[in-house]
């Protein structure tokens, strides 16, 4: 059950950065969306398989999502809903996935 967030963000990331691409032309949308959709996808292949470093491999990718998703919510103060959408889910993922890590880990 815990590939799902892993899954969903993947094909997210990856629609949203080609988005990025086509409508702007911006390489970094393009490479960071199927950078990391695609590590998303590979994370959420390792936790289907409850193979080791799954959920450990989805937590890095929330915090990296969070980690470049707020520098663009305080250079837009806020106002424009991709990177607060981004911000978002970085954080909704950062705080489901440690709390899978923790629970794997130490049984809590």
């Amino acid at each position: 059950m815990a590939e799902h967030p892993s899954f969903t963000l993947a094909g997210l990331l990856t629609v949203g950065g080609t988005t990025g691409y086509i409508r702007t032309r911006s390489t970094p949308s393009l490479v960071a969306g199927l950078g990391l959709g695609a590590s998303y996808a590979y994370a959420g292949y390792l936790i289907r398989g409850n193979k080791d470093y799954g959920t450990e491999l989805a937590l890095g990718n929330s915090i990296f999502l969070l980690g470049s998703a707020v520098p663009r919510v305080i250079k837009t103060r806020a106002r424009a809903p991709v990177p607060l959408g981004l911000a978002a889910a970085g954080a909704l993922a950062t705080f489901y996935y440690q709390k899978k890590v923790r629970e794997f880990r130490y049984g809590v």
